[in-house]
């Protein structure tokens, strides 16, 4: 994870200050997105108040951003680390023809859906310009 954050391919979407936004690679949930720490801890206790403070500005610019292109019915947040231990947000708009709306997305047990490379440059351009347009 923690050398994710230098990429810049296909799926990256932006650099927030503390953060890096990438597109989940499995797209079955449209704009499902990544928000990744760029130093590496752990826990939220190991941030200082204010790397936690512009985290959380982060993570919710990047939920507007995806409200502003996939227009959800709701977004989910997680932050577990459990197998990948740094601290990163899956960040999940979960739309209207969403196909398990009231379970964490890892229950409905589905084929990975990898975008071409022009699709997924295409979502994360999209994502990235709503983040823009955000910040002015």
């Amino acid at each position: 994870m923690c050398r994710r954050v230098a990429e810049r391919g296909t799926h990256w979407i932006g650099d927030l200050g503390t953060t890096v936004a990438y597109l989940n690679d499995d797209q079955f949930f449209s704009g499902y997105t990544s928000l990744i720490l760029k130093r590496h801890a752990t826990e939220l206790y190991h941030l200082t108040a204010a790397e936690r403070g512009r985290m959380i500005e982060e993570l919710s610019r990047v939920a507007r951003a995806l409200d502003v292109v996939f227009r959800p019915a709701k977004m989910n947040y997680e932050l577990l680390g459990n197998r990948v231990p740094h601290i990163h947000w899956h960040v999940v708009p979960r739309l209207p023809d969403d196909p398990n709306p009231r379970w964490p997305v890892w229950t409905l047990p589905h084929e990975p859906l990898r975008l071409s490379v022009e699709a997924a440059r295409e979502r994360a351009t999209a994502v990235h310009s709503a983040l823009v347009g955000l910040a002015e």
